[in-house]
């Protein structure tokens, strides 16, 4: 089979090299590289970052799921992007909050990100995250996350907060 009906029968739309390795069965370095230099000039890859491809515009693609794969490690939406979307903060951030094992800020095309770095034990709980098209906190383990990151914040909306059920989430995860 051709690699490029490989490639476009995935679900996937995001791939970095070694995700294209793994794919077309590890082919000689030198092959690998070709090929994929061979897509991008026919359109059919496109380069978002060194290493990083797309089948189709940057436009076209959730932005939660663009930063999560960029990352290439476990992460999940939480912190103020969830809590901005809940109406528990008032003011938008700059950028897309996400939780991982790693702690640093990206940017990819017009997405801004901020990647606050986790200990594994906490990070890896499935309490209060969803899995539906991207990992995302629920609103209670977005309010658990920022009390383990800054136990001192200010929620604009305490009230539409179950408070009962972070204390819970807070327990199951660990944070106490």
């Amino acid at each position: 089979m051709y690699r490029i009906n490989v490639l476009l029968k995935q679900k996937r739309k995001l791939f970095h090299t070694r995700d294209l390795a793994l794919l077309w069965g590890n082919p000689e370095p030198n092959t690998l590289y070709t090929t994929i230099k061979r897509y991008v000039q026919k359109g059919i890859l496109i380069p978002i970052h060194k290493g990083f491809y797309a089948v189709m515009p940057l436009s076209k693609l959730d932005p939660v799921l663009l930063g999560i794969s960029y990352l290439h490690t476990y992460a999940y939406l939480s912190l103020e992007s969830v809590l901005f979307e809940a109406g528990v903060i008032f003011q938008r951030g700059e950028y897309m909050t996400l939780v991982s094992s790693v702690s640093k800020k990206f940017s990819v095309g017009s997405y801004k990100y901020l990647v606050r770095k986790m200990r594994d034990e906490f990070l890896h709980n499935p309490a209060g995250i969803s899995n539906q098209h991207v990992r995302k906190a629920t609103l209670e383990r977005a309010v658990a996350d920022m009390l383990y990151f800054n136990p001192k914040y200010h929620f604009d909306n305490p009230k539409a907060i179950d408070w009962r059920r972070v204390k819970e989430i807070q327990k199951e995860v660990g944070y106490r």
